[in-house]
Protein backbone atom coordinates (compact mmCIF):
# COMPACT_ATOMS: atom_id res chain seq x y z
CA UNK A 1 0.00 0.00 0.00
CA UNK A 2 1.22 3.53 -0.98
CA UNK A 3 -0.39 6.79 1.26
CA UNK A 4 -0.22 10.31 0.04
CA UNK A 5 -1.50 13.13 2.25
CA UNK A 6 -2.48 16.17 0.38
CA UNK A 7 -3.33 20.09 1.39
CA UNK A 8 -3.39 21.61 -2.15
CA UNK A 9 -4.85 20.23 -5.73
CA UNK A 10 -1.75 20.77 -7.05
CA UNK A 11 0.12 18.40 -4.81
CA UNK A 12 -2.51 15.75 -6.99
CA UNK A 13 0.30 15.73 -9.87
CA UNK A 14 2.75 13.88 -7.23
CA UNK A 15 -0.17 11.24 -6.92
CA UNK A 16 -1.33 10.96 -10.40
CA UNK A 17 2.71 10.18 -11.44
CA UNK A 18 3.42 7.97 -8.95
CA UNK A 19 0.06 6.05 -10.04
CA UNK A 20 1.16 6.49 -13.59
CA UNK A 21 5.15 5.56 -12.86
CA UNK A 22 4.00 2.45 -10.65
CA UNK A 23 0.73 1.21 -11.64
CA UNK A 24 0.16 0.93 -15.38
CA UNK A 25 0.42 -2.40 -15.96
CA UNK A 26 -3.11 -2.46 -14.36
CA UNK A 27 -5.43 -1.32 -16.16
CA UNK A 28 -8.25 -0.99 -13.62
CA UNK A 29 -8.79 1.65 -11.46
CA UNK A 30 -11.13 1.63 -8.32
CA UNK A 31 -11.50 5.06 -6.90
CA UNK A 32 -13.28 5.49 -3.39
CA UNK A 33 -14.53 8.37 -1.51
CA UNK A 34 -17.28 10.46 -0.59
CA UNK A 35 -18.65 13.38 -2.98
CA UNK A 36 -16.33 16.25 -3.16
CA UNK A 37 -12.94 13.69 -1.77
CA UNK A 38 -11.51 14.90 -5.21
CA UNK A 39 -12.28 11.23 -7.39
CA UNK A 40 -12.60 12.99 -10.56
CA UNK A 41 -9.86 15.49 -9.89
CA UNK A 42 -7.37 12.74 -9.58
CA UNK A 43 -8.76 11.07 -12.74
CA UNK A 44 -7.91 14.11 -14.97
CA UNK A 45 -4.47 14.65 -13.20
CA UNK A 46 -4.01 10.77 -14.06
CA UNK A 47 -5.52 11.68 -17.47
CA UNK A 48 -3.10 14.67 -17.90
CA UNK A 49 -0.24 12.49 -17.11
CA UNK A 50 -1.20 10.35 -19.96
CA UNK A 51 -1.46 12.75 -22.25
CA UNK A 52 -5.42 12.75 -22.64
CA UNK A 53 -6.08 15.85 -24.79
CA UNK A 54 -10.01 15.48 -24.44
CA UNK A 55 -12.06 17.50 -21.73
CA UNK A 56 -12.09 14.83 -18.89
CA UNK A 57 -15.03 15.53 -16.90
CA UNK A 58 -17.55 13.53 -14.06
CA UNK A 59 -19.72 10.86 -16.13
CA UNK A 60 -22.13 11.43 -13.55
CA UNK A 61 -25.31 11.27 -15.95
CA UNK A 62 -23.51 10.10 -19.00
CA UNK A 63 -22.72 7.15 -16.66
CA UNK A 64 -19.31 6.60 -19.12
CA UNK A 65 -17.21 9.00 -20.71
CA UNK A 66 -14.27 7.60 -23.10
CA UNK A 67 -11.28 9.69 -23.96
CA UNK A 68 -8.47 9.23 -26.40
CA UNK A 69 -4.72 9.17 -25.82
CA UNK A 70 -1.33 8.24 -27.33
CA UNK A 71 -2.27 6.83 -30.89
CA UNK A 72 -6.16 6.69 -30.41
CA UNK A 73 -6.13 4.46 -27.55
CA UNK A 74 -8.85 4.84 -25.26
CA UNK A 75 -9.52 5.30 -21.45
CA UNK A 76 -13.33 4.66 -20.61
CA UNK A 77 -14.24 6.78 -16.98
CA UNK A 78 -16.80 5.58 -15.11
CA UNK A 79 -19.22 7.19 -12.51
CA UNK A 80 -21.45 4.51 -10.76
CA UNK A 81 -22.70 7.65 -8.40
CA UNK A 82 -26.60 7.36 -9.97
CA UNK A 83 -26.50 3.69 -10.49
CA UNK A 84 -29.38 1.73 -8.40
CA UNK A 85 -28.20 -1.46 -8.40
CA UNK A 86 -26.16 -3.99 -10.19
CA UNK A 87 -28.48 -4.95 -13.00
CA UNK A 88 -27.60 -1.34 -14.33
CA UNK A 89 -23.39 -2.35 -14.26
CA UNK A 90 -24.47 -5.33 -16.08
CA UNK A 91 -26.33 -3.57 -19.09
CA UNK A 92 -24.22 -0.77 -20.06
CA UNK A 93 -21.59 -4.69 -20.87
CA UNK A 94 -19.31 -3.74 -17.55
CA UNK A 95 -17.63 -7.19 -18.61
CA UNK A 96 -16.75 -5.95 -22.21
CA UNK A 97 -14.74 -2.73 -21.18
CA UNK A 98 -12.84 -4.99 -18.11
CA UNK A 99 -11.76 -7.79 -20.89
CA UNK A 100 -10.78 -5.07 -22.78
CA UNK A 101 -7.00 -4.62 -21.54
CA UNK A 102 -7.88 -0.49 -21.91
CA UNK A 103 -7.79 1.32 -19.13
CA UNK A 104 -10.83 2.25 -17.17
CA UNK A 105 -11.62 3.96 -14.35
CA UNK A 106 -14.27 3.56 -12.21
CA UNK A 107 -15.62 6.40 -9.32
CA UNK A 108 -18.39 4.91 -6.86
CA UNK A 109 -17.39 1.38 -7.65
CA UNK A 110 -19.29 0.26 -4.68
CA UNK A 111 -22.53 -0.51 -6.24
CA UNK A 112 -20.82 -3.10 -8.24
CA UNK A 113 -17.98 -4.47 -5.30
CA UNK A 114 -19.49 -8.06 -6.64
CA UNK A 115 -17.65 -8.08 -10.16
CA UNK A 116 -14.25 -6.37 -8.73
CA UNK A 117 -11.43 -8.77 -8.02
CA UNK A 118 -8.64 -7.48 -5.71
CA UNK A 119 -6.85 -7.73 -8.80
CA UNK A 120 -8.23 -4.12 -9.69
CA UNK A 121 -5.82 -1.28 -7.94
CA UNK A 122 -7.82 0.33 -5.70
CA UNK A 123 -7.35 4.00 -4.38
CA UNK A 124 -9.11 5.65 -1.56
CA UNK A 125 -9.57 9.36 -0.79
CA UNK A 126 -10.47 10.19 2.61
CA UNK A 127 -11.19 13.80 3.30
CA UNK A 128 -9.80 14.83 6.49
CA UNK A 129 -10.12 18.57 7.64
CA UNK A 130 -7.88 20.47 4.89
CA UNK A 131 -6.76 17.49 4.25
CA UNK A 132 -7.15 14.88 1.42
CA UNK A 133 -5.27 10.89 2.71
CA UNK A 134 -4.77 8.76 -0.58
CA UNK A 135 -4.25 5.18 0.05
CA UNK A 136 -3.54 2.76 -2.72
CA UNK A 137 -4.18 -0.51 -2.57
Amino acid sequence: MSSFTITDENELDKVAKFICEHHLHNKIFLFYGEVGAGKTTLIKKICKYLKVEDNVTSPTFSIVNKYTYANNHIISHFDFYRVENIDEVYNIGVYEYLDSSKFCFFEWPEVANEIFTDKYLKIFIRVNNSKRIINIV
